[in-house]
């Protein structure tokens, strides 16, 4: 059991935050030494460090523990966040976390190895975050906070963020082999040998896999990373190259009609030219002092990625509404083209005002983002008859912000910030009405005061206001662009969220460590750009409140169990005739563990994850299926250098959907247009057998 940290100390090392120490707390030198069962117990201590109850990390060490069907799966180690797939594993994951439906990442900000993977103003959906080019074998920690709480986290985290540290050196050399069913091949190799005075690190990833479809995923990516650094995350550099490229035949989702009525099987398509083609390469630098008295960190990115993403998900509604028959299909393309870069700059002073200590932080971040051309088309087996709309957009955002943090007793310590964003937006659209420029401003307050620790015990109460910023083409907007008359209303480029927590952390047994966080988000609107249409849907403002516990016992030197129970109560605010339930909301969440580590040469885990209902529509009249799935892995070490690892997905062969949808649709043949409940399957049982090597 680590000793609580004195307060001097403390402020010493976290400054504003928690966020020097949290880089420090899973450190390569020392992380490597330690068992998985280890790493659980002392990452969730961040007495004296976190400034609320839901803030924690997550060691490369239990990731490296748990098997994970999808590279970002990894995000699941995040209490109460939920990963699933509706398409073509080379898409974007759809993501859920406290009562919100995060679509591909709206709300959730997310950053691998310096570089920000959210994309406003994308072709499929604002905030857009593919974690395909994640290997989760490089992970060093992910640090996540939830809340509008952090004047340092700017857009896209209202909800949470998370951000993923790779290593910066390996033990030796890692040659890893996966096989399993349905075409399933991976191999990676990586290490990093001594360069200098530093650390060269590489990977090189070979990925393909067909899935359980009735139509061959064939989804294939070269995945690479390659990386310089020196001395650690809190005073040295790292210089980090990410290359990645994907491509796939997706199975999107299915009426439930067309699967009832035996015209496709559960795992068919009624449209096998659908799927995508996606590239993403980013360059990082990033450097850190440590002074006597300071902290300073500076860090610059730029990124270059791509995506042709072909879908139907209403089959032929479209097509016979406007000709009567179903000649071409409602099939669509949404592709783009973007370079992005950006820097971060930030200084904190440790000082003593009078009897007090204090921690002054200061900061500035800036983005642009150039996008062109970012297209919507119709298309038929991925041919183009017709262009909706394409644009070419350029957004800038600068913020600069500011945070205190003092111990004022023993037992009290409070943490003051102000954040002010500002925005640029210029759209050259296709159709000159909906061409123009917009900007907007948002200033955010944040406040935090803990209290403890007593008897290893915190206490937390947080408020705070942040924002996400809307689709640049939503600002700019005056006309449906499919027939270039109809009016849509523009929207806010920034809207506000407010939230407020109350948290307790506490290890009432030894071995027992468990953090309890209840919450309330409100935003001013959930207005949305509707990729797939290439218009706005306004909605409502919006409340939601809910509770999370999270808990870690460690009962022995190789065994441990772990339960992140989550619970939301999601409602608009203003009340409509259609009903003041929030579609997709999700309720309830699970995932519960347990890790063995060391017993002999044997290691597994086994998990458990429950995904809850959801209404579907506003009234609650439709609500999705709850699901249950069970993952287990099963590992031998040879040798210290050779580990043998079975992992067994769905265990026990669940017939679940890893995503429902409520909307209208229309089959070749029918008479008229539908509303039916949409499926994406979950994918049966299957097996991966992984065989690594280190040297």
């Amino acid at each position: 059991m680590a000793p609580i940290v004195p307060w001097r100390v403390t402020l010493r090392r976290i400054g504003i935050s928690s966020y020097f120490v949290l880089a420090g707390l899973a450190g390569a030198h020392e992380t490597t030494e330690l068992s998985a069962v280890e790493i659980r117990a002392r990452a969730g201590n961040l007495e004296g460090l976190a400034t609320a109850g839901s803030e924690g990390v997550v060691s490369g060490q239990r990731l490296e523990a748990v098997p994970l069907l999808r590279p970002g799966e990894a995000l699941e180690m995040v209490p109460g966040l939920i990963v699933t797939q509706h398409a073509g594993d080379g898409k974007a994951n759809q993501y859920f976390l406290r009562g919100f439906n995060l679509d591909h990442g709206t709300d959730f900000a997310t950053w691998v190895a310096g570089v920000p993977v959210n994309m406003p103003t994308h072709a499929h959906g604002q905030g857009y975050t593919d974690l395909n080019f994640l290997i989760p074998e490089l992970v060093d920690r992910i640090r996540y906070r939830k809340g509008p709480y952090y004047a340092d986290e700017g857009d896209f985290s209202s909800v949470g963020v998370a951000r993923i540290d790779y290593r910066r050196y390996l033990d030796g050399t890692l040659a890893q082999l996966t096989a399993g069913r349905n075409g399933y091949a991976r191999a990676l190799l990586a290490g990093s040998p001594d360069a200098g005075p530093g650390h060269l690190l590489y990977a090189l990833e070979f990925f393909h896999n067909d899935g359980p479809w009735e139509v061959p995923e064939n989804y294939r990516k070269l995945n690479g990373v390659l990386r310089y650094s020196q001395g650690s995350a809190e005073d040295g550099f790292a210089l980090t190259g990410m290359a990645y490229r994907g491509q796939w035949t997706s199975t999107d989702q299915v009426a439930r009609r067309a699967i009832d009525g035996g015209r496709v099987g559960r795992y068919g398509t009624l449209d096998d030219s659908t799927g995508g083609d996606a590239f993403r390469y980013s360059l990082a630098a990033e450097w850190a002092r440590r002074g006597d008295n300071s902290q300073s960190r500076a860090s610059a990115w730029w990124l270059r990625s791509g995506l042709d993403l072909w879908s139907n998900f209403q089959y032929c509604l479209n097509d016979y509404a406007a000709t009567g028959t179903c000649a071409t299909g409602d099939q669509f393309k949404q592709g783009e083209r973007r370079q992005a870069g950006g820097f971060s700059l930030a200084h904190t002073l440790f000082d003593r005002w009078g009897e007090f200590e204090v921690a002054n932080a200061f900061g500035v971040d800036a983005r642009v983002d150039r996008i062109d051309p970012v297209t919507l088309d119709n298309t038929q087996r991925r041919i183009t008859w017709n262009t909706v709309r394409a644009d070419a957009v350029t957004q800038r955002s600068v913020s600069l912000w500011a945070q205190n943090e003092t111990r004022w007793t023993d037992w009290f310590r409070s943490q003051l910030g102000l954040r002010g964003d500002a925005y640029d937006f210029t759209v050259d659209a296709s159709l000159p009405a909906n061409s123009g420029k917009a900007s907007d401003h948002v200033v955010t307050p944040k406040l935090a005061l803990i209290f403890g620790p007593w008897q290893r015990t915190e206490l937390y109460a947080n408020y705070g206001q942040g924002f996400h910023s809307n689709d640049a083409r939503g600002t700019t907007i005056r006309v449906d662009p499919a027939d270039g008359v109809t009016p849509v209303s523009r929207v806010s480029p920034l809207v506000r969220t407010t939230g407020y927590e109350i948290g307790l952390r506490s290890e009432p047994l030894a071995g027992w460590k468990t953090t309890l966080a209840v919450w309330q988000l409100n935003l001013d609107s959930e207005l949305l750009f509707v990729g797939d249409a290439g218009t706005t849907e306004p909605s409502r403002p919006s409340r939601r409140c809910g509770a999370e516990w999270t808990n870690t016992w460690v009962a022995n030197a190789w065994l441990a169990f772990d339960a992140d129970l989550a619970w939301s109560h999601a409602r608009f605010s203003e009340s409509a005739p259609e009903g003041d339930y929030i579609p997709g909301a999700i309720v309830a969440t699970a995932n519960l563990g347990v890790t063995v580590d060391n017993l002999g040469p044997w290691f597994g885990a086994l998990r458990l994850r429950y995904f809850g209902p959801r209404p579907l529509v506003e009234d609650n009249s439709v609500r999705s299926q709850s699901s249950a799935l069970t993952n287990l892995r099963i590992g031998y070490k040879f040798t210290p250098k050779v580990r043998l690892a079975l992992d067994v997905y769905n265990l026990f062969n669940r017939q679940a959907n890893d995503i429902e949808y409520w909307y209208q649709s229309q089959l070749p043949g029918e008479a008229a247009p539908a509303f039916d409940r949409h499926i994406h399957p979950t994918e049966p049982r299957s097996a991966r057998l992984t065989l690594a090597y280190r040297f």
